[in-house]
């Protein structure tokens, strides 16, 4: 192989790299599919599947390195821990991440079907399959699946209400497959062939977001989102709590929305030492506008704390207690081998903390069934849609101030914009220093706030009603497409040797 191409592994990373471009804050969306094309050209260059592994490996570790690179900055400037163990930390995480690809790799190489077979339907499955698994792995983290990168202007995203955004990962490998083959093969029949099947999918993906897959309900309701823009490195210190107290008190008392939102832990504080009269104020002044407003707290039940949002206003006061927690954030796995980590090298404030259960009813409030979810909950389609079809809205509270001036908010912010596409809801984003947003049920920003300043955003939004095909069964349709490829696959490479295509390159 190194006879063909110079430094593979090398090509591999810059175009793992070069694949972020694809995401928020940069919205290229093409870019992706042309760094897939890349690395599936070079795994079907590839002479042995340890070869195929490493160009995965160095492929993601690009993609992550460049992608997620701004968690150095929350270990370093927040958590406080030393820069070079902070470096080493956040390269580890990469290769953690980086390890699916490499999988993902090896296992395609392992596969004798006939090469064009290989691109076109094994490559793109197990790439997608390697993503999926990915996203519940060590609880995990789904950040930077290529589906995102087509939010909110690809043709593909036509089929987020169907397939979710690891559907739309494997439309997006399918569609770098077909680029490959279309360059390999030029303009003989199956070249020709493989630009109608992507003008097909393409064209599919377009005529499918026209579809309104949900109904609007009611009137549309006045909202406001407070955005405090409070420093995390002040965010808990006793001396700021009386600034962080008026900010938000200050910023509720503007408003005349029917609902108002705090962002995630706005007040920093446990629900039972809020001042009464705090709340009181918030409460009257709700009351006036005939609404509610939900607050981010922490709650305590016997020796059990919670990441929070509670209501307070007209209707009885109700709370939603965040399930999925982050490792090492918010929870330590295996505590008796990793506690030392949270209370020795970490400086992280309730780092200790409960799930509050997958099966949370919708807050009602405000005439509105909401759905909330806490930070990066948003991550998680499968989790998102157990609140629906019951749900009219859905509501994220964050804190990405964890994350400095990098692009992490940007791209959160696309992950909700997934969200609204795959549950035919809006997105209301009420986050510390941004991104503070309104999304529409075709995933577009319809109103945000600036980032890193202090604010409220207040407009007009409308509740849904209906279900998309993807709040009934999930990730099952596309892991059923990948089972149907793979299947494919397997039966064609018992036949390649007289198929037409067999040893086409």
């Amino acid at each position: 192989m190194n006879n063909l191409i110079p430094h593979p592994r090398l090509i591999a990373f810059i175009v793992g790299a070069v694949a972020v471009f694809g995401f928020a804050p940069f919205g290229l969306f093409p870019l992706p599919i042309l760094s897939l094309t890349v690395l599936f050209w070079l795994w079907s260059k590839a002479e042995r599947p340890a070869q195929a592994a490493w160009l995965g490996f160095s492929f993601g570790m690009g993609l992550f390195c460049v992608g997620i690179g701004w968690i150095y900055v929350a270990l370093h400037d927040y958590g406080y821990m030393h820069p070079i163990l902070a470096a080493v930390a956040t390269a580890l995480f990469a290769a953690v991440n980086a390890a699916l690809p490499a999988l993902a790799g090896y296992l395609q190489a392992g596969f004798r079907t006939a090469a064009t077979f290989r691109v076109l339907l094994v490559m793109p499955a197990i790439w997608t399959l390697a993503e999926w698994i990915r996203g519940f792995l060590f609880t995990g983290f789904p950040w930077l699946s290529v589906g995102y990168s087509q939010v909110p202007n690809s043709p593909l995203v036509g089929y987020a209400p169907i397939l979710g955004v690891f559907g739309v990962s494997l439309l997006l490998a399918l569609s770098a497959a077909l680029v490959l083959v279309i360059w390999n093969m030029r303009w003989s029949k199956q070249g020709k062939a493989a630009f109608a099947v992507m003008f097909v999918l393409w064209a599919g993906g377009t005529a499918l977001r026209a579809i309104e897959w949900t109904q609007p309900q009611g009137e549309p309701l006045k909202i406001s989102l407070l955005q405090g823009n409070i420093p995390q490195d002040t965010k808990f210190s006793e001396d700021a709590l009386i600034d962080t107290l008026e900010t938000y008190r200050r910023l509720a008392q503007s408003s005349d929305a029917r609902l108002i939102v705090m962002p995630e832990t706005a007040l920093p504080l446990l629900r039972e030492n809020v001042p009464a009269g705090y709340q009181s104020i918030l409460r009257d002044h709700v009351r006036q506008n005939g609404g509610d407003i939900l607050v981010g707290a922490f709650e305590r039940e016997d020796d059990r704390y919670f990441n929070s949002v509670y209501s307070l206003g007209t209707s009885e006061s109700q709370h939603y207690r965040k399930d999925h927690l982050v490792p090492f954030g918010e929870f330590i796995p295996l505590r008796s081998v990793f506690g030392w980590l949270i209370n020795e090298v970490l400086q992280i404030p309730m780092g200790d903390q409960t799930n509050g259960g997958a099966n949370q009813t919708p807050l009602n409030v405000a005439g509105q069934k909401i759905a909330v979810d806490i930070c990066y909950e948003d991550a998680f389609g499968e989790e998102v849609i157990r609140a629906l079809p019951e749900a009219t809205l859905l509501v994220n509270v964050t804190n990405d101030a964890w994350y400095g001036d990098s692009f992490a908010a940007e791209q959160h912010n696309q992950l909700s914009q997934m969200r609204a596409l795959e549950t035919g809801r809006m997105m209301l984003r009420a986050t510390n220093t941004g991104v503070t947003s309104v999304i529409g049920v075709d995933g577009h920003v319809q109103a945000a706030l600036s980032q890193h300043e202090a604010g409220v955003l207040t407009t007009q939004v409308q509740g849904y009603v209906g279900s998309t095909p993807y709040v009934w069964w999930g990730n099952a349709a596309m892991l059923v497409l990948i089972g149907m490829m793979l299947v494919a696959a397997w039966r064609l490479q018992r036949g390649k040797s007289s198929h037409p295509l067999a040893g086409e390159g």
